[in-house]
């Protein structure tokens, strides 16, 4: 398993974090996704031998939310 995290500066209220949990658990291969609502960020525990980054980022933006 392996973790990542995000800066979202755009996540502001629990739709912002419904909206991008569940875009990320539709992914084979994610395990667990914590959101902080505060310091808007997103870590994302995943298997790395089947998801890659790029899935992960563009999961998120396809949600409607930047990274930065």
């Amino acid at each position: 398993m392996k973790t990542v995290s995000y800066y979202v500066p755009g996540m502001s209220c629990e739709h912002c974090k419904r909206a991008i949990t569940m875009a990320l658990k539709d992914i084979e291969g994610v395990n667990n996704v914590n959101i902080d609502l505060e310091e808007k960020k997103v870590v994302i525990e995943y298997d790395e031998t089947s998801v890659q980054t790029e899935k992960l980022i563009e999961a998120i933006e396809d949600a409607g939310y930047d990274i930065e």
